[in-house]
């Protein structure tokens, strides 16, 4: 057997669904749980920039913004390593609505293989409306982050409003950064920040890693990055039954959505 076969099989038969675990209620791959202390206690730097998500919900524009230090996170707010608070570092939050997010989720769960096991699209519903998924209830992280903002310096930002117009957008990155440039490196920006472009760049839709660990096969990493996506997914029943669960966690929150463009 040719030695590049002998490597795709012996990572195939390694890779096996995610082990979860808990955090404060908080549903997480258990190998983040076991590093816990060592991830509380991080450092923060002042001129660090978080970017916080909930998965699968948002364009990184930061990437490509200059900046001494870019963090990543899917964390609920409380959370966070106490550090960022402490030294007042800027976080950026992108928020997708809960729809769109739940589908393209429920179809990273299916190609993934380092994720749990999802289910049917109903049972993976369920789950989500019940908050039991990775990185938590949808809810709590999206609201957590939008009262966050009263006492922190963080830059609270929508896919849909990216996907709308994504100048507008970066514009409003670069004043939270306090960065200024100029028109061509913008243009640069927001031409290579584009979901069609990403999903054709490597570096942003991992098609490096083998398809025993991602199967692009079953859904791409980057399926359609598209606003409304939901309405192929939800039947009639299924979307009454999460609008009046919506409508109840969402109830005494100013945060508002827009499910469509």
């Amino acid at each position: 057997m040719p030695l590049d076969k002998m490597k795709d099989l012996s990572l195939e038969c390694s890779v096996t669904r995610s082990e979860t675990d808990e955090v404060g209620g908080v549903l997480l791959p258990k190998k983040v749980c076991d590093r816990w202390d060592q991830i509380w206690n991080f450092r923060a730097r002042p001129d660090d920039l978080l970017i916080a998500t909930y998965a699968k919900a948002g364009l990184e524009l930061a990437e490509a913004m200059p900046s001494p230090r870019t963090l990543k996170t899917h964390l609920p707010v409380q959370l966070v390593p106490p550090s960022f608070w402490e030294q007042e570092c800027k976080v950026i939050y992108v928020a997708r609505n809960a729809k769109d997010n739940l589908v393209s989720y429920y179809h990273f769960h299916r190609m993934n293989k380092n994720m749990p096991e999802p289910g049917t699209w109903e049972e993976f519903l369920e789950k989500f409306m019940a908050g039991q998924v990775l990185w938590g209830c949808w809810y709590d992280h999206v609201k957590g982050w939008w009262d966050a903002k009263e006492n922190h310096c963080i830059l609270y930002l929508f896919y849909e409003d990216l996907k709308e117009d994504p100048k507008r957008e970066i514009q409003k990155v670069l004043q939270f950064l306090e960065k200024d440039l100029e028109n061509e490196v913008l243009d640069k920006i927001i031409h290579h920040t584009t979901f069609e472009i990403m999903k054709d760049n490597p570096m942003a839709n991992y098609t490096f890693q083998p398809p025993a660990v991602m199967d692009h096969s079953i859904s791409p990493f980057m399926r359609k990055g598209t606003v409304g996506d939901w309405k192929n997914h939800f039947t009639m029943a299924q979307n009454e039954k999460f609008d009046e669960d919506y409508r109840k966690k969402m109830s005494r929150t100013s945060l508002t959505f827009r499910m469509e463009l």
